[in-house]
Parts: structure tokens; C-alpha cells; sequence
């Protein structure tokens, strides 16, 4: 069940002023919010579910949860009670958006999926947009293929995982193939080879390709490896050393030979200790260290009782906040799109953990339990944990001292009243015109920020190979559009402008300043300050022209770290317009004239190209042999053939 209220669609007689908070008590004006929020609590259930803030734009300031939705809603309205982060959320409040659902548990995991998804400024949010890779190993094929997989998992085929990288599945694989002789190569390749590979020569493969195995000796292979991955090593290591003794005893030495050094593979590979801790079969170790306003946690990926990797994340808007509150937020958005092991182990206790164990657990389809270790091999491992969480929050805030001296060298060196938020950098791409983008990359205090990089698909009309004129497009389509929201809904004073450069970088000399200046002058933007960098006429790193239209162009010394900052700037650009470009063109290469046709959609142009081989085998074709081919009504055959035959077209009107 869901429902929105909004109070540009609420009778005149139900709005009831909220209360005025007085600014000297450094409490953010919250009235217009606050009777939002009371408006809404008239029809609030007490049950289970889910509730949204949302501003004048109708974006998601904040996504919560609640066990009674009443009670929980209600606690907004008490802005003095709040902390400032929320006490800014309530004054942003244009409306609210109400799911009810039938158990607190499963309000978490909504709460969870819409916060991954809409990411809202005022919740602790998980920087994950990546994908974990997982140990495949293919279920359909007489000789089982073990590769590591991205994405969603298919059917025909088992997974293990997830890895914290790819060099984590990588180094499982080769594992593997040392261990239990297991093919890497694709389907493909196992059918067309003549004779065996490298990595038979090398002992990572047993090629069944060229028969130098038969299936049942293969199937064995492939039972002690799923006997591996599902954590009985113990048990595979010691019939491979019985199998050794037998071909010991029989005089089959090379055999024998062959078998201990996979037998000293498999000990290499379940070496213990901390890194890979012997009572634990599966589990994720999550720790979490505070300091400087931020935190950092540590995950590691404990299966089948070996390490497979670890990475550390950076939650965002976790200022203020008890490390439980952000441990709590942070493992009910990492397992949104994962499945969860049995045993979470933590360094803190997080915030309701009866009701994170049991929505993990309906996600699961078993029990998952949360666990502080006190002692024992647990506690050293999440300990260890703790240790990695602690040293990559050093790492990162001596790296944000870096950043913000580099920033700060860049307002000096421009004349900036105080270091950058967000630096806009521009580039263009194309060949002789065709597949031509823009795009911009952002940078700030802390890097490159990603999830804010735009593209830009240059509309035209313009001349083949006119940069100056894809240059004036995006800047219109960047700062116009940004204008237009900002007019339909205007800030409140002293509210800076959301997402405004304050300095934008474009590569390229005079002549792309002049013409981004034109622009900017155009739309009366007058408030962000503009530089193009050029290279000079050898185009060598190191000796680029800075213009910045209130000085004459200049160079700055060779081994100046502002200079080398802005070169990255630049070259990130560069790269994210290359690579852009080059999707662009790919996806136009694919793309034919049966894309054109109305009614064909992506099924029925693969059945017409593996059926005729080629767009222009299906131009081609008679109208019968449209009308024969697999997939292909009458009708479908008959708008084919007369989008290819114009003349049979206007005869048959």
C-alpha cells in the first residue's frame, strides 16, 4: 500500500502552521516542513512501513523505516529534538510518500533498496555502485568450465562467492586450475582445439579437449573441486594423498609425483592464520573505524573457510552519527543486491540487531546471525578487520590533506575567493564529426566524483569537426538546463545553488575560451570562474598555456603539483571522452536498418539476421522467404519487405 501527500493538493481548511523555531537557537526555520509532516500524520497508520521525504522537485531528501509509522513520523515534527542534519531535511520537506508493509523486517529491506536506489542526501549512504565477481562453474557441458563471473548469475551453472575483486577470483582460479586441472577456456575454444594448450603444459589443465582425459576421470576432478569450494579440503586432501600412496605402491611414479605437487597446491591454498582463519567456514568479518567526521569499513569475504578478498568503503553522511547507527545502515544496503552469509562478525554492535537478523534472513532463506566476538580466533579476525578499517581512513584523510593543499593551490593561482567544492572540466570527442559527445568530469575535496560525470550526444546541426560549436551545445544544454530548474524552484536566501561549478576547465586554447565565455555570458552566468588549458605548439605535458580571460595567458614552472592536478583534470576528461566516443560508435556499429522497421524489436531482428546471416541478406529476401522465415508473421514479412520496396509499398495502397 502507498500514498503521498502533498500539500499542493490538500483543502485550505487542513493546513495548520507548525511551530516556528527561533533562529537564535541555531535551529533551522522548519514550519513549511513541519506542517508537511503534520498534514501527513492525520492518515498515517500504526503499522509496519516505510516513509519518504521529498522536496519542492520531488526528489527524495530522506528514506526511513519504522515499526508503528505514526509514532516514527511524528518525531519530526520535535525539531528541536533533531540533530542539524535533519533539522535541514525537515525544512526541505515539500511532501511525503507512505508504503505500509506487513513487518518491520521487511520495511528494512525496503528502506534499504529504495535508499541504494534513490540515493536521498540526508541518509548514511553506502558508495558501492559495483558489481562482485563470483567462481562460476558450468553445470551443462560433459567437461565443466570453472571461470570467474559479473552479473546476474544464469541458470545452468554453480557459484561461489562474491570475491572483493578481480584479482581475488583470479588468483582462486589459478588456484583451482593447479589444484584440480579444471579448464578456463570458453566453450568455443574447448571445441575447436587440435592439440593442448599452454597451460597443460604447465599442469593447469588436464585437457579433456584432446582426450587426454575421459569424462569419469574428469567427473572426479570436478567432484573433489565442488568438495573444495563447499569447504571439505580436508577430506579432498586426504584421498588425493591415499591416491598418491596407491600409485606410489604401484610403481606409477610420475603419477605419483603429479599428485603431490596437487597435494602441495591444496596445503599452499588453506594456508591458516589470521588471513585465513581455520574456524571459520563462512562468514563476512565487517569492521568499522570513526574519526575526523568520517568512517570506514572493512569487509572480508570468509567461504568455505578461505579469505577471498577484502575492500573498504567510505559511508557518506556519516558525521555525528554512533558507529552502531552506520554499521546498522551499512549492512542493510550492502546485502540490498547480495546474498548474505550465516555469520556476520562485528567489531561494534549495530542498531537493532533482532531485526537486521531477521530481515537478512528472509532475504537468505535461512538463519543469519550478528556477532561482536569477545575472544578466540573470531575476535583476532575482526580485530584484523578493525586494523585495515583504521589504516584506509588514514590513508584517505592524508590523502584529503593532499587534496585540499592541491585546492587550495588552485584558488591562489586563479584567484578564487576559497578552495573549490566542484571543478567542471569539458571535453569533446569525435571523428570527422560522426558519434560526437561531450562530457564533463567533476572533481572536488574528495577526487574524482564519478556519479556525477555527464555525456552529452552532440544534436547539431553542426559542422563536421567544429569543436568550438559542440563546446557552445554542451555548455548551453549544461548551465541552461540548470538555470531552468533553478527558476522553476528558486532557492531560499543564503542557499547556495545545488551542483554549481566553482570552476569550470575546458581543454582547449582561446579560441574554446572565447567561445565558452560567449556562452556563459549569454545565459548570465557570471559566477563561475573560467579557464581553458592548452598545450603548447609541441603539445608536451608540462608546458601548457593557462587563459583565464582577466590576464594574459601563462605557464606555470614544469614541476609545479597545481600543475600536475590540473593535468589530471584534463586527462581524465580527455579519457572519459575517448571512451564515451568509442561506446557510441560501437553501439552505431551495431545497429542496422532493421532497427528502422516498426514492429521489429530486438527478437525478431536476431531470428532475421541468424536466419538470412546479414541486414542485407533480410533486404534482400523475397517476400516468401520473409513470410518462411522462423518468428515472422505474415504481416511482420509484409512491413519488412515494403520498408526495403517502397514501389511494392505504394502498389499494394
Amino acid at each position: 500500500m502507498s500514498e503521498r501527500h502533498d500539500p499542493t493538493t490538500a483543502g485550505q481548511g487542513d493546513t495548520q502552521p507548525g511551530p516556528v523555531v527561533p533562529a537564535a537557537d541555531g535551529i533551522v526555520e522548519a514550519r513549511l516542513g513541519v506542517a508537511v509532516i503534520e498534514r501527513a500524520l492525520l492518515t498515517l497508520p500504526l503499522s509496519p512501513g516505510v516513509y519518504r521525504m521529498l522536496d519542492a522537485k520531488g526528489e527524495a531528501l530522506y528514506v526511513g523505516k519504522a515499526r508503528a509509522l505514526k509514532k516514527r513520523v511524528h518525531a519530526y515534527t520535535q525539531v528541536g529534538r533533531l540533530p542539524e542534519r535533519l533539522r535541514r531535511m525537515v525544512s526541505e520537506t515539500a511532501s511525503m510518500e507512505i508504503v505500509t508493509t506487513h513487518t518491520e523486517a521487511e520495511a528494512l529491506l525496503l528502506e534499504a533498496n529504495l535508499i541504494k536506489r534513490l540515493k536521498p542526501r540526508f541518509n548514511i549512504l553506502l558508495r558501492d555502485d559495483k558489481t562482485y565477481p563470483w567462481l562460476m562453474m558450468t553445470d551443462g557441458h560433459a567437461f565443466p568450465q570453472i571461470t570467474k563471473h559479473r552479473g546476474k548469475p544464469s541458470k545452468g551453472a554453480s557459484y561461489w562467492g562474491p570475491f572483493a575483486s578481480a584479482w581475488a577470483v583470479n588468483q582462486t582460479v589459478t588456484a583451482m586450475q593447479r589444484v584440480f586441472l579444471l579448464r578456463s577456456c570458453s566453450d568455443s575454444v574447448f571445441n575447436t582445439r587440435t592439440r593442448p594448450c599452454l597451460l597443460h603444459q604447465i599442469k593447469r589443465c588436464s585437457a579433456p579437449c584432446v582426450d587426454r582425459i575421459d569424462k569419469p576421470g574428469y567427473d572426479r576432478l570436478v567432484a573433489q573441486a565442488r568438495a573444495f569450494l563447499s569447504g571439505k579440503a580436508g577430506s579432498v586432501q586426504a584421498a588425493l594423498a591415499a591416491e598418491m600412496e596407491q600409485a606410489s605402491a604401484a610403481l606409477e611414479f610420475e603419477r605419483a609425483a603429479a599428485l603431490r605437487d596437487r597435494i602441495r597446491g591444496l596445503t599452499h591454498v588453506q594456508g591458516t592464520g589470521i588471513i585465513n582463519p581455520a574456524s571459520i567456514e563462512d562468514a563476512d568479518i565487517i569492521a568499522i573505524h570513526q574519526a575526523a567526521g568520517q568512517a570506514c569499513v572493512q569487509v572480508f569475504f570468509i567461504r568455505g573457510g578461505r579469505n577471498n578478498g577484502n575492500r573498504a568503503f567510505f559511508p557518506a553522511n556519516t558525521k555525528g552519527e554512533e558507529a552502531g547507527e552506520i554499521l546498522s545502515a551499512f549492512v542493510a544496503q550492502f546485502y540490498d543486491d547480495k546474498p548474505p552469509p550465516p555469520l556476520l562478525l562485528l567489531n561494534v554492535a549495530v542498531a537493532e540487531p533482532a531485526l537486521i537478523e531477521e530481515a537478512l534472513g528472509l532475504k537468505a532463506d535461512r538463519k543469519v546471525e550478528l556477532l561482536v566476538p569477545q575472544r578466540g580466533e573470531k575476535r583476532a579476525v575482526v580485530e584484523h578487520a578493525a586494523t585495515n578499517a583504521r589504516e584506509a581512513l588514514e590513508r584517505r584523510l592524508a590523502e584529503g590533506a593532499g587534496q585540499a593543499k592541491l585546492l587550495d593551490g588552485v584558488a591562489s593561482l586563479f584567484g578564487l575567493p576559497a578552495p573549490p567544492e566542484r571543478i567542471e572540466t569539458y571535453d569533446n570527442s569525435h571523428i570527422m564529426g560522426t558519434n560526437a559527445y561531450g562530457v564533463m568530469v567533476v572533481a572536488g575535496p574528495e577526487g574524482f566524483t564519478r556519479q556525477a560525470y555527464r555525456k552529452y550526444a552532440i544534436r547539431g546541426p553542426i559542422a563536421p569537426g567544429d569543436d568550438f560549436a559542440m563546446m557552445r551545445e554542451v555548455l548551453e544544454r549544461r548551465f541552461g538546463r540548470a538555470l531552468r530548474e533553478q527558476a522553476a524552484n528558486p532557492a531560499k536566501p543564503g542557499d547556495a545553488k545545488t551542483d554549481w561549478p566553482d570552476l569550470l576547465l575546458i581543454d582547449g586554447g582561446l579560441g574554446q575560451f572565447t567561445a565558452v565565455r560567449q556562452v556563459l555570458d549569454d545565459l548570465g552566468v557570471s559566477d563561475v570562474k573560467l579557464v581553458a588549458i592548452a598545450k603548447g605548439p609541441d603539445r608536451d605535458a608540462g608546458r601548457e598555456w593557462f587563459h583565464t580571460g582577466d590576464a594574459p595567458p601563462f605557464q606555470l614552472p614544469p614541476r609545479d603539483p597545481v600543475l600536475y592536478y590540473l593535468q589530471r583534470l584534463r586527462d581524465e576528461a580527455h579519457r572519459f571522452a575517448i571512451t564515451t566516443h568509442r561506446a557510441g560508435r560501437s553501439k552505431a556499429i551495431v545497429r542496422s536498418e532493421l532497427d528502422e522497421i516498426p514492429g521489429i524489436g530486438p527478437l525478431r531482428k536476431r531470428a532475421l539476421l541468424n536466419h538470412f546471416g546479414s541486414a542485407r541478406g533480410v533486404k534482400q529476401a523475397g517476400l516468401v522467404d520473409l513470410e518462411n522465415a522462423p518468428g515472422i508473421s505474415r504481416e511482420t514479412a509484409r512491413a519488412i519487405y515494403g520498408h526495403f520496396h517502397a514501389g511494392w509499398r505504394e502498389s499494394q495502397s
